[in-house]
C-alpha cells in the first residue's frame, strides 16, 4: 500500500461501529432470551470471529448489510461446539468468551492466528482458575490454544494487577455462572462497555470506584442495540485533520464514553481544534466531532489516562512526531502485548521516517518537529500500526509504503477508501 502527501483533507465521515460494543452485543444477545437487533455493527474480521464462535455453539445469527439479528437462547442455551472455536486475531473474543465458556457444562477449545497464539492469557486463566474453572494452555506457555472444561463456578473478589477491560469482562461474565456476587477491582478504571451493556440487557452490575460486581444467574432479555462510531477508528481521521494543512473533517456519531475518550483529552492538551457537536446519549454517549487543522505541541501521556486510549497510542506517537516539542508516553507497557510489540514497531518505523524517538520499557520519548519523509513501513500485520502510518503518509514528504497494509480489515475494512474520499490528491 503506497500513500502520498495530501494538500488538505475535507469532508464528512461516519466511522464504523465500535469494535468493543459490537463484540459484546453479539455475545450478550446470544445469552439473552429472544432476538437482539444490532445496527451499525462493525463487520471487521475480529467481530466476525465472535459471530462465528457463537454460531458454532448453536446460536442462529443473521448478518445482513443493515443489521445483525442474534436469536438468543438464554444464559444456559449454548451447545457443545463440534470443532475448535476460531477467534482469528481477536483478543477480545478470546478473553471474553473464556469467561462464558468457563461456566458451561461442556469442553471447548479456542485457537486463533499466529498473533493470538503469542498474547498473554494467564491474566484470565488465574482468576478463572480461582473460581473453580478448568482452563489449560494446550502448549503450556500461557497462550492460546486453550482448552476449557466448564465447571460450577464460585464467586470471588478479584484484584486485577492490570487495568484491562478484557480481564474485567471475563471475570464478570464468569460471575454470571457463579454461586454468589463476583467482583473485580482494577488499579485504575478501564473501559466500562461490559458493565453498561450487561445492565441494559437486564443483568445486575454495580460499580463503585474501580470495582465492578455482578449478581449471578441474571435473566438477560433481547434488546435493540445501535452501535456508536468507534473512537479508535475516528482517531486516525482526528489526527489526519489536525495535522494536514487546510483541513476540516466532520466525524458523525462517535462514541465519547469517558472510559474511552482519552484521545480527545490528549488532543486538547496538545492544542487541537476539536469541537463536539450534537452531544447525546442512548446508553453510550456520542457526539459529532468537528476537526480543524491545528498547530500541536508536545505533552506527557501517563497514569490513569492510559487505559482510556491504549489503542490510540500508535496514532498519538505519530502526532507527537509532527508536534512541536517533546512528548513522553509512560505507563503503557501493555503496548508490548498487543497484536504486535507496538513500542518496538512504532519506534522502528518512525525512526525510518526521520523521527527523533527513543523507546522505553513502558512507552517512548518523541522529540517532535523534525521533517519526516516517506519510507517502507512494516505493519507487522497490526491494523493500528498500518492505519497510523497511512495517516503519516498523507503528511510527510515523498511516498510511504506499508507492508501488509490489508491488515486494516481486522477493524476497518473501508479505511483506505474513506481516507481517499477526504483527499484532494490520489492517495495511492
Amino acid at each position: 500500500m503506497e500513500i502520498k502527501k495530501q494538500s488538505s483533507l475535507c469532508g464528512e465521515l461516519a466511522v464504523p461501529g465500535d469494535k468493543s460494543i459490537s463484540h459484546r452485543a453479539v455475545m450478550f444477545g446470544s445469552l439473552a432470551k429472544g432476538t437482539t437487533r444490532i445496527s451499525h455493527f462493525l463487520t471487521g474480521a475480529d467481530c466476525l470471529s465472535t459471530i462465528s464462535c457463537f454460531r458454532k455453539m448453536g446460536i442462529d445469527i443473521q448478518n445482513s448489510q443493515d443489521e445483525v439479528l442474534v436469536h438468543g437462547k438464554g444464559l444456559h442455551g449454548l451447545t457443545v461446539p463440534s470443532e475448535v472455536l476460531d477467534v482469528g486475531n481477536s483478543g477480545t473474543t478470546t478473553r471474553l468468551i473464556s469467561g462464558i465458556l468457563a461456566g458451561q457444562d461442556f469442553v471447548s477449545e479456542l485457537n486463533g492466528d499466529a498473533s493470538i497464539q503469542k498474547r498473554p492469557m494467564k491474566r484470565i486463566m488465574t482468576p478463572l482458575t480461582a473460581m473453580g474453572a478448568e482452563i489449560e494452555s494446550i502448549k503450556g506457555n500461557g497462550c492460546a490454544p486453550l482448552r476449557i472444561t466448564g465447571k460450577k463456578l464460585h464467586a470471588i473478589r478479584y484484584a486485577s494487577p492490570v487495568a484491562s477491560a478484557q480481564v474485567k469482562s471475563c471475570v464478570l461474565l464468569a460471575g454470571m455462572y457463579s454461586d454468589g456476587v463476583t467482583s473485580v477491582t482494577e488499579p485504575v478504571l478501564s473501559r466500562n462497555h461490559t458493565e453498561l451493556m450487561l445492565n441494559f440487557f437486564g443483568a445486575h452490575v454495580k460499580t463503585s470506584g474501580t470495582t465492578a460486581s455482578i449478581q449471578p444467574e441474571p435473566i438477560l432479555e433481547c434488546r435493540d442495540v445501535t452501535v456508536p462510531g468507534d473512537i479508535s477508528s475516528a482517531a486516525y481521521f482526528i489526527a489526519a485533520g489536525l495535522l494536514t494543512p487546510g483541513s476540516e473533517i466532520l466525524l458523525k456519531n462517535v462514541g465519547i464514553n469517558p472510559t474511552r475518550d482519552g484521545m480527545l483529552r490528549v488532543c486538547q492538551a496538545m492544542g487541537a481544534d476539536i469541537t463536539l457537536l450534537n452531544v447525546r446519549s442512548q446508553g453510550e454517549p456520542t457526539a459529532d466531532l468537528l476537526v480543524r487543522t491545528s498547530t500541536l505541541r508536545g505533552t506527557t501521556i501517563e497514569g490513569e489516562i492510559i487505559p482510556t486510549l491504549i489503542d490510540e497510542l500508535p496514532m498519538l506517537a505519530v502526532m507527537a512526531a509532527f508536534a512541536d516539542g517533546q512528548t513522553v508516553i509512560r505507563d503503557a507497557q501493555e503496548l508490548k502485548v498487543k497484536e504486535s510489540d507496538r513500542i518496538a514497531v512504532m519506534t522502528e518505523n518512525l525512526a525510518r521516517m526521520g523521527a527523533d524517538i527513543t523507546p522505553a520499557e513502558d512507552g517512548m520519548i518523541i522529540n517532535g518537529g523534525r521533517p519526516l519523509h516517506g519510507a517502507e513501513i512494516d505493519s507487522h500485520s497490526d491494523h493500528r500500526i498500518a492505519m497510523s502510518f497511512a495517516v503519516a503518509g498523507t503528511i510527510c514528504d515523498g511516498t510511504l509504503t506499508i507492508k501488509n497494509g490489508d491488515c486494516v480489515n481486522i477493524s476497518y475494512p473501508e479505511f483506505y477508501k474513506d481516507l481517499y474520499s477526504l483527499g484532494d490528491n490520489s492517495l495511492f
